[in-house]
């Protein structure tokens, strides 16, 4: 496929905000997905292409947040086994299933998220000085992080979303903790996606890659924002974005 210099660079772009977005709450993918397929890519194609941003941009952020000393690993395989299973059904049925089943599961899934931030936020979001609790200790996590994956793996977009249900809503991590060990459930389900995606040869690699180029810098900066950001302020953008994604979805 053919691209021109201007859309290069608007892919850049995009994928540069799409970066801070994704690592700061979730949705980025609502601008790069639709932008891929303005360049002609069939919408599986697009959905697939977009999972090399996605990579590269948690690979920065995962990075970030580990050297920054934020990213808790003492529970990180229990929360991993679930989303890696999930993610690998759901990347089976995207590349199975007929692309038309993408525009209904992105509005519930946005609908839902806005509905329990909107009435009930601490189901979502801890309150501040709230502990941490492990896996083994919480059967719900197991169920939230399995469908976070199967999520991630078929749409991909609003899926941080999803994540910050299971880990910051069952598992109680603040927004900081969560958004970190969220890149990493996303770094390892889009592994496993990129992988079927690639076996299935559904990826256009300049396309990705330029977006992957602005994803990593974006969530490199987003992550030097969130480690100083007031956590109310974090919680409204969370909000916001869920709000924005249900006005995507409901809109494409």
């Amino acid at each position: 496929m053919d691209v021109s210099i201007e859309f290069g660079a608007l892919l850049v772009v995009l994928g540069f905000v799409a970066g801070i977005i994704n690592t700061l709450a979730g949705g980025g993918s609502n601008l790069t997905i639709p932008a891929l397929i303005v360049l002609g890519m069939p919408a599986e194609v697009a959905n697939a292409t977009n999972r090399v941003g996605v990579f590269m941009q948690s690979v920065s952020g995962v990075a970030g947040f580990r050297h920054h000393k934020r990213l808790d690993g003492h529970d990180l395989l229990p929360i991993l086994i679930p989303t890696l299973i999930g993610g690998a059904v759901g990347a089976g049925a995207a590349a199975w299933l007929p692309s038309s089943i993408i525009k209904p599961l992105l509005l519930g899934t946005m609908l839902l998220m806005a509905f329990i931030m909107l009435v009930k936020p601490q189901a979502v979001m801890p309150d501040e000085g709230e502990l941490a609790r492990k896996v083994k200790d919480t059967p719900a996590a197991w169920v939230g992080l399995a469908i976070a994956g199967f999520y991630g793996g078929f749409v991909q977009a609003g899926v941080g979303f999803v994540l910050i249900a299971a880990l910051c809503g069952t598992l109680r991590y603040d927004l900081v903790r969560g958004n970190a060990l969220k890149l990493v459930c996303t770094l390892a389900f889009t592994s496993v996606s990129l992988a079927i995606f690639i076996w299935q040869d559904l990826i256009l690699w300049l396309p990705g890659l330029l977006l992957a180029l602005g994803s990593m810098f974006g969530a490199w900066l987003a992550v030097k924002f969130a480690i100083k950001a007031d956590p109310k302020l974090l919680k409204w953008f969370l909000f916001l974005m869920t709000l924005a994604g249900v006005i995507f979805a409901y809109s494409s």
